[in-house]
């Protein structure tokens, strides 16, 4: 087929993870062309090698990843539809977990189920929670309790099933199909870290572009 009016659809990542040196068209997104052979070359380019002593991170504009390709092929026709910069991130992945990173995820769930729980306690000690549920017992039964009561047994119960259905997990299964809150901050999160990859090399000038 010949390379006339031939049009390729680019839809580029904002952010990329990969363990090789070498990053390829290929690692930054999705692309389709109507020309199999032209797709194939094109996704074959290579855009950058990450060196030793080099920074993990490198932005890489879309301007450079078209200039790369009509440098290939000069008579496609690239039509982006995705990210206007790639940020490429070269990630070193250890199947085998080691003694220190399984002491880490020990410490960071201890941390976050005591923090968790102090912090429930504080707040219920800090608006008087026990006085709250003796008033409103006395009230209701016209006596005061000489104890813990119902009242505390409801609202711990409660308070786990609440917690239970906000984050919208028991164990290790989701409730629902839809994102925890969580989940939601961490992409949000994920999405402003990105951006201010981004923002902070073009600013710096170490954005890979079009000269």
């Amino acid at each position: 087929m010949s390379t006339n009016n031939v049009t390729m659809y680019l839809k580029a990542e904002q952010n990329v993870e990969l363990q090789s040196d070498d990053v390829f068209v290929k690692d930054i997104g999705k692309m389709i062309c109507t020309d199999k052979q032209i797709l194939a070359k094109v996704k074959t380019i290579k855009l950058h090698h990450f060196k030793k002593g080099e920074p993990k991170r490198q932005v890489i504009s879309i301007l450079k990843v078209i200039e790369e390709i009509e440098k290939v092929c000069p008579n496609v026709t690239i039509e982006s539809l995705g990210e206007t910069d790639i940020l490429v991130e070269q990630i070193d992945v250890d199947k085998h977990k080691s003694p220190v990173q399984t002491a880490k995820i020990i410490f960071v769930s201890a941390i976050s189920f005591f923090g968790t729980a102090f912090t429930i306690m504080a707040f219920h000690n800090d608006i008087g929670i026990n006085k709250v549920f003796s008033k409103v017992y006395e009230m209701v039964m016209g006596y005061s309790s000489d104890g813990y009561s119902i009242l505390e047994l409801s609202y711990s119960i409660g308070l786990a099933a609440g917690i239970i259905l906000f984050f919208n997990h028991i164990g290790g299964r989701r409730i629902t199909k839809d994102p925890t809150p969580i989940e939601v901050e961490m992409r949000v999160y994920e999405t402003d870290v990105n951006k201010a990859l981004i923002e902070t090399a073009d600013r710096e000038g170490k954005t890979i572009d079009v000269n």
